[in-house]
Protein backbone atom coordinates (compact mmCIF):
# COMPACT_ATOMS: atom_id res chain seq x y z
CA UNK A 1 0.00 0.00 0.00
CA UNK A 2 1.37 3.53 -0.93
CA UNK A 3 2.12 6.35 1.97
CA UNK A 4 0.03 8.76 0.46
CA UNK A 5 -3.86 8.19 -0.45
CA UNK A 6 -5.87 10.38 -2.17
CA UNK A 7 -9.08 9.19 0.48
CA UNK A 8 -9.30 7.37 3.26
CA UNK A 9 -8.32 3.97 3.95
CA UNK A 10 -10.83 1.73 4.29
CA UNK A 11 -10.17 -0.14 8.07
CA UNK A 12 -9.70 -3.47 6.17
CA UNK A 13 -6.18 -1.22 4.46
CA UNK A 14 -5.67 -0.06 7.66
CA UNK A 15 -5.58 -3.42 8.82
CA UNK A 16 -3.03 -5.17 5.62
CA UNK A 17 -0.85 -2.08 6.28
CA UNK A 18 -0.04 -2.89 9.66
CA UNK A 19 0.29 -6.58 9.02
CA UNK A 20 2.82 -5.57 6.81
CA UNK A 21 4.64 -3.03 9.09
CA UNK A 22 4.92 -5.59 11.57
CA UNK A 23 7.92 -7.40 9.42
CA UNK A 24 9.58 -3.93 8.57
CA UNK A 25 12.92 -2.29 10.01
CA UNK A 26 13.68 1.74 11.46
CA UNK A 27 14.17 3.79 8.90
CA UNK A 28 17.38 4.72 10.86
CA UNK A 29 19.63 4.06 12.89
CA UNK A 30 20.53 4.08 16.08
CA UNK A 31 17.71 4.08 18.68
CA UNK A 32 17.73 7.00 21.13
CA UNK A 33 18.82 9.69 18.59
CA UNK A 34 15.92 11.70 19.71
CA UNK A 35 17.82 12.22 23.17
CA UNK A 36 20.32 13.59 21.14
CA UNK A 37 20.48 16.12 18.03
CA UNK A 38 22.24 14.20 15.38
CA UNK A 39 23.65 16.19 12.81
CA UNK A 40 21.32 16.36 9.39
CA UNK A 41 18.27 16.44 11.21
CA UNK A 42 15.83 18.62 12.19
CA UNK A 43 15.55 18.75 15.86
CA UNK A 44 12.04 20.58 17.46
CA UNK A 45 11.04 20.62 20.98
CA UNK A 46 7.61 21.35 22.34
CA UNK A 47 6.98 21.66 26.15
CA UNK A 48 4.02 23.61 28.01
CA UNK A 49 2.16 23.21 31.39
CA UNK A 50 -0.50 21.44 30.92
CA UNK A 51 -1.88 21.59 35.02
CA UNK A 52 -0.58 21.39 38.41
CA UNK A 53 -0.88 18.49 41.15
CA UNK A 54 0.15 14.65 41.26
CA UNK A 55 -3.69 13.63 40.54
CA UNK A 56 -3.05 16.15 37.28
CA UNK A 57 0.04 14.64 36.65
CA UNK A 58 -1.37 10.69 37.64
CA UNK A 59 -4.50 11.63 34.65
CA UNK A 60 -1.57 13.08 32.32
CA UNK A 61 0.09 9.82 32.29
CA UNK A 62 -3.56 7.78 31.96
CA UNK A 63 -4.39 9.82 28.85
CA UNK A 64 -0.81 9.81 27.09
CA UNK A 65 -0.73 5.76 27.54
CA UNK A 66 -4.41 5.75 25.62
CA UNK A 67 -2.79 7.96 22.84
CA UNK A 68 -5.19 10.74 23.58
CA UNK A 69 -2.49 13.51 22.50
CA UNK A 70 -3.28 12.08 19.02
CA UNK A 71 -7.47 12.83 19.16
CA UNK A 72 -7.02 15.83 16.89
CA UNK A 73 -9.32 15.39 14.06
CA UNK A 74 -6.79 15.07 11.60
CA UNK A 75 -4.60 12.32 13.01
CA UNK A 76 -5.58 9.31 14.46
CA UNK A 77 -3.06 6.13 15.49
CA UNK A 78 -4.34 2.27 14.73
CA UNK A 79 -4.79 0.14 16.62
CA UNK A 80 -6.91 2.26 18.68
CA UNK A 81 -5.72 1.91 22.36
CA UNK A 82 -2.67 0.26 21.24
CA UNK A 83 0.31 -0.40 23.68
CA UNK A 84 3.00 2.13 24.41
CA UNK A 85 5.31 -1.38 25.45
CA UNK A 86 8.25 -1.28 23.57
CA UNK A 87 8.13 -3.56 20.37
CA UNK A 88 4.47 -2.62 19.77
CA UNK A 89 3.35 -1.01 15.97
CA UNK A 90 1.16 1.42 15.37
CA UNK A 91 -0.01 3.31 11.80
CA UNK A 92 -0.49 6.56 11.99
CA UNK A 93 -2.94 8.41 9.64
CA UNK A 94 -2.97 11.97 8.17
CA UNK A 95 -5.40 13.58 6.56
CA UNK A 96 -3.36 16.55 4.64
CA UNK A 97 -4.26 19.23 2.16
CA UNK A 98 -6.62 16.68 0.29
CA UNK A 99 -4.93 13.38 0.68
CA UNK A 100 -4.21 11.02 3.33
CA UNK A 101 -0.95 9.23 4.28
CA UNK A 102 -0.09 6.22 6.42
CA UNK A 103 2.56 5.88 8.20
CA UNK A 104 4.26 2.93 10.23
CA UNK A 105 5.77 3.41 13.63
CA UNK A 106 7.10 0.92 16.54
CA UNK A 107 7.23 1.88 19.92
CA UNK A 108 11.37 1.97 20.57
CA UNK A 109 11.63 2.46 24.51
CA UNK A 110 9.81 4.13 27.68
CA UNK A 111 10.32 6.84 29.85
CA UNK A 112 10.30 7.06 33.62
CA UNK A 113 7.82 4.75 35.65
CA UNK A 114 3.97 4.59 35.86
CA UNK A 115 3.67 4.49 39.31
CA UNK A 116 6.04 6.93 42.03
CA UNK A 117 7.91 8.62 39.43
CA UNK A 118 7.86 12.35 38.52
CA UNK A 119 8.30 11.32 34.95
CA UNK A 120 6.54 9.29 32.37
CA UNK A 121 6.48 8.89 28.15
CA UNK A 122 7.36 6.43 25.12
CA UNK A 123 9.30 7.21 22.14
CA UNK A 124 8.28 5.46 18.56
CA UNK A 125 10.85 5.46 15.59
CA UNK A 126 9.75 5.56 11.84
CA UNK A 127 9.81 2.55 10.01
CA UNK A 128 10.79 1.98 6.43
CA UNK A 129 6.82 3.23 5.24
CA UNK A 130 6.80 6.03 6.74
CA UNK A 131 7.16 9.55 4.90
CA UNK A 132 9.67 10.76 7.66
CA UNK A 133 12.87 9.68 9.00
CA UNK A 134 13.36 9.53 12.73
CA UNK A 135 12.01 9.20 16.00
CA UNK A 136 9.42 11.15 18.67
CA UNK A 137 9.39 11.17 22.23
CA UNK A 138 6.27 11.82 24.35
CA UNK A 139 6.60 12.54 28.04
CA UNK A 140 5.23 13.72 30.59
CA UNK A 141 6.71 15.52 33.79
CA UNK A 142 5.61 16.58 37.54
CA UNK A 143 8.13 19.41 38.53
CA UNK A 144 8.79 19.21 42.39
CA UNK A 145 8.93 22.36 43.35
CA UNK A 146 6.31 24.03 41.54
CA UNK A 147 4.05 20.63 41.14
CA UNK A 148 3.88 21.91 37.43
CA UNK A 149 3.04 19.23 34.79
CA UNK A 150 4.25 19.62 31.89
CA UNK A 151 4.23 18.22 28.30
CA UNK A 152 7.22 18.05 26.18
CA UNK A 153 7.72 16.48 22.67
CA UNK A 154 10.82 16.26 21.21
CA UNK A 155 11.47 14.65 17.87
CA UNK A 156 14.23 14.83 15.63
CA UNK A 157 13.43 14.00 11.79
CA UNK A 158 13.71 14.48 7.97
CA UNK A 159 12.09 13.90 4.93
CA UNK A 160 12.33 10.54 3.74
CA UNK A 161 9.47 9.63 0.47
CA UNK A 162 10.06 11.93 -2.67
CA UNK A 163 6.42 13.57 -2.02
CA UNK A 164 7.81 14.65 1.68
CA UNK A 165 11.37 16.33 0.44
CA UNK A 166 9.33 17.85 -2.66
CA UNK A 167 6.57 19.41 -0.18
CA UNK A 168 9.25 19.96 2.80
CA UNK A 169 7.76 23.27 3.71
CA UNK A 170 4.22 21.99 4.24
CA UNK A 171 5.67 19.06 6.32
CA UNK A 172 7.85 21.19 8.07
CA UNK A 173 3.76 23.36 8.95
CA UNK A 174 2.26 20.01 10.09
CA UNK A 175 4.74 18.87 12.13
CA UNK A 176 4.54 22.03 14.66
CA UNK A 177 0.88 22.00 14.34
CA UNK A 178 1.15 18.46 15.74
CA UNK A 179 3.05 19.50 18.38
CA UNK A 180 0.04 22.42 19.20
CA UNK A 181 -2.53 20.86 18.52
CA UNK A 182 -1.25 17.27 20.49
CA UNK A 183 -0.85 19.78 23.46
CA UNK A 184 -4.24 21.09 22.90
CA UNK A 185 -5.70 17.21 22.94
CA UNK A 186 -3.66 16.49 26.04
CA UNK A 187 -5.06 19.21 28.23
CA UNK A 188 -8.68 18.32 27.09
CA UNK A 189 -8.00 14.56 27.95
CA UNK A 190 -6.82 15.60 31.10
CA UNK A 191 -9.84 17.74 31.90
CA UNK A 192 -11.94 15.09 30.78
CA UNK A 193 -10.42 12.70 33.15
CA UNK A 194 -11.16 15.48 36.34
CA UNK A 195 -15.05 15.29 35.09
Amino acid sequence: MDMFLIRRPSQPEIVEFLDQSRELPLSYDPVGIARQSPPGFNADLASAVIGRGRQTFERAKRALSEWRHYEMGWAEVFPKGASIEAGTVVAVLVRHLGFWSLNGCRIVYGLGDRHPGSSFGFAYGTLTNHVELGEEIFEVMLEPETEDVIYRIKAVSKPRAALARIGYPFARHFQERFRRDSISALRRAIAEFEQ
